[in-house]
């Protein structure tokens, strides 16, 4: 063992057995890189680093290498340093500490030129979690491109927020970067190998060729669901109807539009592979025409018409008869009292003889960012939960993980 990596795991255990790759890039914060790896390393982890080739004015390979004891790697070579590095498998985690705007640009937008944006695209593919720590001029973070670079990354990767002082986004205090790590890696472990089957948007129903009835569902929880159980290591499948939300990159992605269209490919899912858990978000309509029109009804030529609805099948209902075993939450829409939506969560836990119920306040909820909603467990817990989307998503996939491991316990002991 190297010297340098005397001092592994002398402050805690948090990162023991933890891979690590350290990219830097030209920031002249570049030198914080060295403070940072010998952080890591004091929680455990083996540091790997690689530099741009312009990283190295700043900082030499020689002190990473001495920091860390591992080799740093500046031009990739025929012995396949990127895949060596940032394979499946082969690194735990990424930290691009300090991330230029322009490397920040290249990997939002799949450009290979340098070290350190090959590793970023390995990973990508790989699935390895990366931390992005952004450091540049404040007038350059706050530059729509790059903002927009920013955006196209969020869900993809994590970011460190900059400090914005003396007109600068100055790069993250190694510090933050490390519990951001330590973080990332605990978050990861708790959906890691498990897979995931989530159903998100609005379906529609045909009135005749081109009029449908539908609800304001934007799909933005469902793809926050898509998003947080991926970054929770989990294998993700999104069954999506309508909405405006994009789903997240590195799903599976099942486009649908009818409420049959939904049903069948839940049914195909369920039948030709074993999922650990299906979340029901998509907001299915309950009522279709009875009679379709296969041509445009000529609004000029009539004086109205009925329209006689009749309702569409439960698709909730048939996860658990196709997969007993599978993790269910279903979902709850409705503008009542706390009490009575309780009440309908419970009803509804019931019926479809699943492990949770995210009992939304439609009003407050459907398509808009943020969401109020009780939940209803099927172990009797009553939990209150309101915020972003996306950030109320982590928190039911981390109470659902708890769960399936709490109910994996419970089934072993009665073996």
């Amino acid at each position: 063992m190297h010297p340098s990596k005397d001092i592994t795991g002398s402050h805690g255990d948090e990162l023991r057995g933890k891979r690590v790759v350290l990219c830097v890039t030209a920031s002249v914060a570049a030198y914080k890189a060295v403070d940072l790896a010998r952080l890591l390393m004091r929680y455990g982890a083996d540091v790997y680093p690689v530099l741009t080739r312009k990283a190295t004015r700043l900082v030499s390979s020689e002190l990473l290498s001495w920091a860390t004891g591992n080799r740093a790697v500046v031009d990739l070579t025929w012995e396949l340093e990127h895949i060596q590095l940032a394979e499946k498998g082969k690194a735990d985690l990424i930290i691009i500490y300090p991330c230029t705007a322009n490397t920040l640009s290249k990997i939002a937008n799949g450009i290979d030129d340098t070290s350190v944006t090959t590793i970023a695209s390995v990973a990508l593919g790989s699935r390895i979690p990366i931390i992005i720590a952004l450091a540049m001029h404040e007038v350059m973070y706050h530059n729509p491109i790059v903002a927009r670079n920013v955006s196209a990354l969020q869900g993809i990767v994590e970011f460190v927020d900059p400090v914005i002082e003396e007109g600068k986004a100055k790069v993250a205090e190694p510090e933050h970067v490390l519990a951001k790590a330590v973080e990332v890696l605990k978050r990861r472990a708790l959906l890691k190998g498990k897979s995931i089957l989530i159903t998100a948007g609005a379906t529609v129903e045909h009135i005749d060729s081109v009029r449908v009835i539908t609800n304001l569902s934007s799909g933005r929880f469902g793809t926050a669901f898509a998003r947080g159980a991926m970054l929770m290591g989990a294998d993700v499948t999104l069954i999506y109807g309508h909405g405006s939300s994009e789903p997240p990159p590195n799903v599976r992605v099942i486009r649908v539009s009818t409420s049959k269209d939904m049903l069948n490919a839940l049914t195909n899912e369920l039948r030709s592979k074993r999922y650990d858990a299906v979340i029901m978000n998509a907001a299915v309509a309950d009522f279709r025409p009875a009679q379709v029109s296969s041509s445009k009804i000529e609004s000029k030529e009539s004086n109205g018409f009925m329209l006689r609805l009749e309702p569409t099948e439960k698709i909730v209902d048939v996860v658990k008869v196709l997969s007993p075993d599978t993790f269910l939450i279903a979902f709850k829409a409705d503008d009542c009292s706390r009490e009575e939506l309780i009440a309908k969560a419970k009803a509804k836990l019931q019926e479809c003889r699943g492990e949770m119920v995210v009992a939304n306040y439609a009003s407050r909820s459907i398509g808009k960012d943020d969401c109020d909603v009780v939940i209803v467990g099927s172990d009797g817990s009553i939990i209150d939960m309101r915020g972003r989307k996306d950030d109320v998503a982590i928190n039911i996939l981390k109470y659902m993980a708890e769960m399936m491991g709490s109910l994996a316990k419970a089934s072993k002991h009665q073996q």
